[in-house]
């Protein structure tokens, strides 16, 4: 799986700058336990190519990503170090020339459809979109990513929780960059331990985990008995199917036992992809043949291979 493709599944890339090189370590594992293994560790302080390399020692399988990369020069030392893919600011056809000659994973900053163009020019069909809420937004990064249907987009500027799923909503954004979950202050002060929180509440923001609904596994003649009674105490309409009946939308009565013992149990989320992703890391296990798609390809469904006291778990894509 290449650079790209992996950071897509993490969703967020912490854009760290870093003012002693001694803090890497603690600040790598910080963001490793909240759940985000990857980092843009800027250049905009001396201390960067050291941080790098002392993070890619420590966390070898860590994302490790140098921002804020002017010059080719810059560019060898960060890869040297460590890093994994380069960023920019802006658009300089010397470095990303230099980059992809060099088999670097660049993603240069552009805020415009001429500097869109110019990097596809270059042979790109990867950009950072900067700074995105001071460019126009989503409803820029939307009206500009239109015309350009293959390219991808990592915007990054002013993003927060509060605006981190407008972007990662849009099918031309494969991530998004912010530094609020790991603030130069809160890295110079030592805040690991709210760092590793706000790094685990940037995950669950972004997956949007909520219980879709409860499955009872039952038989053709309880089935309709429960969903009937249920329907009558929660005064809600029951939905007969070929495989299951409805109370409301939340609970599912099985005509024939499914998986697990008991049933199974539904949560939704914003990406299924990611979600399973970021849950294979908290340890739970999925069973890809179980997996469903939309017509573009996109995975909508899958169950996990655990069973917990008798229920069954899979994901669901939300509406």
């Amino acid at each position: 799986m290449d650079v790209l493709k992996k950071l897509s599944l993490i969703g967020i890339v912490p854009v760290i700058a870093i003012e002693n090189a001694d803090d890497a370590v603690d600040l790598a594992d910080a963001l490793c336990r909240g759940g985000l293994p990857t980092a843009e560790v800027t250049f905009r302080t001396d201390a960067a190519e050291e941080a790098i390399k002392q993070m890619h020692k420590s966390y070898p399988n860590m994302i490790l990503g140098a921002g804020t990369v002017l010059s080719p020069e810059q560019a060898d030392n960060a890869m040297i170090a460590g890093a994994s893919f380069i960023v920019s600011p802006g658009l300089n056809p010397d470095v990303v020339r230099h980059c992809i000659s060099s088999g670097y994973p660049i993603v240069p900053g552009i805020s415009t459809p001429t500097e869109l163009e110019l990097a596809m020019s270059l042979g790109l069909d990867t950009v950072k979109f900067f700074p995105a809420e001071a460019a126009g937004g989503v409803a820029m990064l939307k009206a500009m990513s239109a015309p350009y249907s293959g390219i991808k987009f990592m915007p990054t500027g002013g993003i927060g929780k509060s605006n981190l799923n407008s972007y990662l909503s849009l099918k031309s954004v494969f991530a998004c960059g912010g530094s609020w979950m790991a603030s130069k202050g809160m890295i110079s002060n030592h805040e690991f331990d709210s760092i590793e929180r706000a790094a685990k509440e940037a995950v669950n923001t972004m997956l949007g985990l909520n219980l879709h609904h409860v499955g009872i596994n039952s038989d053709i003649e309880r089935g309709h008995c429960i969903a009937s009674s249920l329907s009558s105490f929660l005064g809600v309409n029951s939905i007969d199917t070929d495989i299951s009946a409805w109370t409301g939308d939340f609970v599912e009565i099985m005509k024939e036992n499914g998986r697990g013992d008991c049933g199974h149990i539904a949560f939704s989320t914003n990406n299924v992809d990611r979600a399973v992703y970021h849950l294979q890391m908290r340890g739970m296990k999925f069973d890809d043949s179980t997996s469903k798609y939309d017509a573009n390809g996109n995975r909508t469904f899958i169950y996990s291979s655990d069973v917990l006291g008798g229920f069954a778990f899979h994901l669901v894509k939300k509406d």
